[in-house]
């Protein structure tokens, strides 16, 4: 979220530093409870893949850890959205971390207890990607409440640098552990994580809230995100760049525990060394990333760090020297945390502000499907060919992926005006109109000129984009029969209430360009007329 100039230098006229977040005691003390708490995931995650490296069938079953972590994202990302814009998010994340804290207890009293089937290894691990499906977004929307306006996009940036150095501390401390202590303690330590961040929160006491307005029922705001993200062709576009880098480049996730124990010979601390390099370079990446870009566009950007990437996978297929794996996944990390970075910043500049978590959630659903799905994939082809034959493959693909871009590239996002924009007239209406009655029938009568019709139409259909991005659910353009120039817009919204949202805070600066570039083709003379149900719901 891009903080506004009035915003920004609320003591002085300094920007704020990436740290500036860090002064507030309650931003601090959560930050450090999430970065906890993902430290231990990324132990979890080790320990539970070690566990089945041994397993007959250990290429797939290595790889479903992954796909059970990451598939309740794919499930629950936009439910999940819609909960934590509904419910009280302190309530919520409370709930949820005793929930994770119990299910990493059954983990490690079963385990060590050695009663722990792959099966049951799956569908607890299953259990807690719900939990962590279920904090992701909720977490995000709480940051606006525990730190200025002008020190968002900081605090956005401190919880990019959390996932990282939890990547590469917790493989390298989940090593250490599964060599000197066992899997059962990797996994108590998890849990251990889960009941800091509940206590954390209990402590935490958020000031009142004033709302503004009323807050979209549950159901009507699934239904909104999921238009918003059909009818947008920027944010379809960005999806579709994450997929292409995300499915072959979860090959590597997928695979490296078995590219560690079977191709370079190492124990869990190797592997843990393997993935703490990972970590490092994302990290590396994250400090020299605003330097880069200074010289190159972001679709450059992709096409250099998923050739990057590749290159990688192809290293770790061909040369099995644990040195040159360690030293190739360092620039491996560096090239996953450009492209993530990169996506995740297109979408979050593009996205309005009442559609941004409910957007950012079905970014999630892609990341974590195409982890999850990624995942399965690589470990069944690398039972049917073996780790070099996958490894290699996965290279190729991620190779044609990152060419990919010079046929569809991320449009720049950058200089699109987001900010909300009312600009349409208050609706005067003679008869009631209860809130929750629909549909609503919008129609706007047009008078445009023979040689601007064409040019009146192509607009148009902008224009009808932006309709079905902020609340119809059927749009279209007709020509009035019985007037020689006459065109009606006509467009249907599910409640009287959802058309109110479109007038009080929907609409952004780009959908006023883009309907005054469509007025400017036609006359004065637009009538707006608003056709109510005749029997109310």
């Amino acid at each position: 979220m891009n903080a506004s100039p009035a915003d920004v230098g609320d003591a002085d006229d300094r920007p704020p530093s990436a740290w500036s977040p860090l002064r507030s005691a309650a931003f601090r003390n959560l930050w450090l409870a999430v970065l906890a708490s993902n430290v231990g995931i990324w132990m979890q995650t080790v320990g539970a893949q070690w566990l089945l490296v041994d397993r007959p069938g250990a290429a797939t079953l290595v790889s479903l850890v992954q796909t059970a972590s990451m598939l309740p994202v794919l499930m629950l990302a936009l439910p999940a959205g819609a909960l934590a814009d509904t419910f009280d998010r302190r309530r919520l994340l409370i709930a949820v971390q005793c929930f994770l804290a119990a299910v990493g207890a059954l983990l490690t009293v079963l385990t060590a207890l050695g009663r722990m089937p792959p099966a049951l290894l799956l569908t607890l691990t299953f259990g807690l990607g719900v939990g962590q499906a279920l904090t992701l977004p909720a977490w995000q929307a709480v940051i606006p409440e525990l730190v200025p306006r002008s020190q968002i996009v900081s605090a956005s940036a401190l919880g990019s640098i959390s996932v990282n150095l939890a990547r590469s501390v917790g493989p390298a401390v989940a090593g250490v552990l599964v060599a000197q202590a066992g899997v059962p303690v990797v996994f108590a330590v998890n849990a251990a994580t889960f009941a800091i961040f509940a206590v954390t929160l209990l402590r935490w006491r958020p000031g009142r809230r004033d709302h503004v307005a009323t807050p979209e029922r549950f159901t009507a705001a699934l239904r909104a995100g999921g238009r918003y993200v059909r009818h947008s062709p920027v944010v379809r576009r960005i999806l579709l760049r994450a997929a292409l880098f995300v499915v072959p480049g979860s090959a590597l996730w997928a695979l490296l525990p078995l590219v560690a124990s079977r191709r370079l010979g190492l124990g869990a601390g190797g592997y843990g060394v393997l993935l703490g390099a990972l970590g490092v370079g994302a990290v590396a990446g994250a400090l020299v990333l605003p330097r880069i870009r200074l010289a190159l566009t972001n679709n450059q950007l992709l096409l250099l760090a998923g050739l990057l990437y590749a290159a990688v996978l192809a290293v770790l297929a061909l040369v099995p020297v644990p040195a040159v794996a360690v030293v190739a996944l360092l620039p491996a990390g560096l090239a996953w945390m450009t492209v993530l970075s990169s996506v995740n910043a297109a979408m979050q500049l593009f996205l309005p502000g009442w559609v941004r978590a409910r957007g950012l959630s079905v970014f999630q659903m892609v990341f974590a499907g195409g982890q999850a799905l990624g995942a399965v994939a690589w470990g069944a082809l690398g039972e049917v060919i073996g780790l070099v034959g996958a490894l290699t493959v996965a290279a190729v693909v991620m190779a044609a992926g990152a060419l990919s871009v010079l046929l569809w590239p991320l449009r720049e996002t950058g200089s699109v005006n987001r900010d909300p924009a009312m600009f349409w007239p208050e609706p005067h209406l003679v008869l009631e109109a209860p809130a929750r009655d629909g549909p609503v029938l919008v129609t706007v009568s047009y008078t445009v000129r023979p040689e601007r019709q064409a040019e009146f139409v192509e607009a148009m259909r902008a224009v009808g984009r932006s309709r079905r991005r902020t609340g119809a659910i059927r749009w279209g353009l007709f020509r009035a029969g019985e007037r020689a120039h006459g065109f009606v817009e006509v467009y249907a919204v599910p409640t009287w209430e959802e058309h109110l949202r479109q007038h009080s805070g929907r609409l952004t600066g780009g959908d006023r360009v883009v309907e005054e570039r469509a007025r400017a083709l036609a006359e004065d003379d637009i009538r707006v007329s608003h056709l109510l149900p005749a029997e109310p719901r």
